[in-house]
């Protein structure tokens, strides 16, 4: 099945993602529960839930009506957290 979603990503969502400065990465389906991160400048946009709803959701739950939902898994990149750390251990030495 994530074979499947992939071929939609490629055709219907990557493309409308980049040209925002996104992307998506699949993080794996599951008993038809399909689950993923945005990157890029989609990751943490405010408007991320939005475009969960009506592009991706859309676009993966009418190609493959196996897929009973779609899930955005947010997460901060690493490199944010250690420029974060970085700026409040400054006031601190």
């Amino acid at each position: 099945m994530l074979e499947q979603i992939e071929q939609v990503l490629n055709e219907q969502v990557r493309p409308q993602l980049a040209m925002h400065g996104g992307e998506i990465r699949s993080i794996g389906c599951e008993d038809g529960v399909y689950r993923f991160e945005l990157l890029g400048q989609c990751s943490g946009c405010p408007a991320a839930s939005i475009t969960t709803e009506e592009l991706i959701r859309v676009a993966i739950t009418e190609a493959i009506p196996q897929v009973k939902d779609v899930i955005l898994v947010e997460r901060v990149d690493e490199d944010l957290i250690a420029q974060a750390r970085a700026i409040l251990t400054r006031g601190r030495s």
